[in-house]
């Protein structure tokens, strides 16, 4: 808060300091490129039980066929390998840094979130701070109240 005093309900429905809760993830998706939506999904997608299924099941029937089928079928010769590790260094290296990009705009989106949960956490405070403020102004009433009310009672009954 700027100063030291709370505010109270109007000046708080008033107040132009704080800004409207927005919508970080909208603002993120709009503001990314296709390339970098490209990025996104292809990160999305990578790092997936899916994905990780997919590549276990090629690599298991490439090897398996290269090793246990029928040796005039063999397209990829036991125990090098050679053409399944290029294909599969080749995949690396393409998806690596599309991978990285991925990760990059997610985490820049992550500081977005932080920064909104921020401030939607400072103006909470201050309105819970304000309501705080008239329930103790309305315990304190009350209990005038309640002591005038007391002091009558005692005076009736003398």
């Amino acid at each position: 808060m700027n100063d030291s005093r709370l505010l109270t309900h109007e000046e708080l429905k008033k107040d132009k300091s704080h800004k409207l809760i927005r919508n970080v993830n909208i603002e993120h998706k709009k503001s990314l490129t296709r390339l970098e939506k490209f990025a996104v999904l292809i990160t999305d997608k990578i790092g997936s039980m899916g994905f990780f299924i997919i590549i276990c099941v090629w690599t298991f029937v490439w090897l398996g066929w290269n090793t246990l089928g029928p040796k005039e079928s063999r397209f990829d010769p036991f125990p090098a390998f050679v053409l399944w590790l290029f294909l599969s260094n080749m995949l690396q290296i393409f998806l690596m840094p599309l991978i990285m990009i991925g990760q990059n705009l997610q985490g820049r989106h992550a500081e977005k979130r932080a920064e909104s949960d921020f401030e939607v956490n400072v103006k909470a405070e201050k309105e819970i701070e304000t309501i705080l403020l008239h329930l103790e102004r309305q315990n304190d009433l009350m209990l005038k109240i309640l002591n005038k009310l007391e002091n009558e009672r005692r005076a009736d009954r003398k």
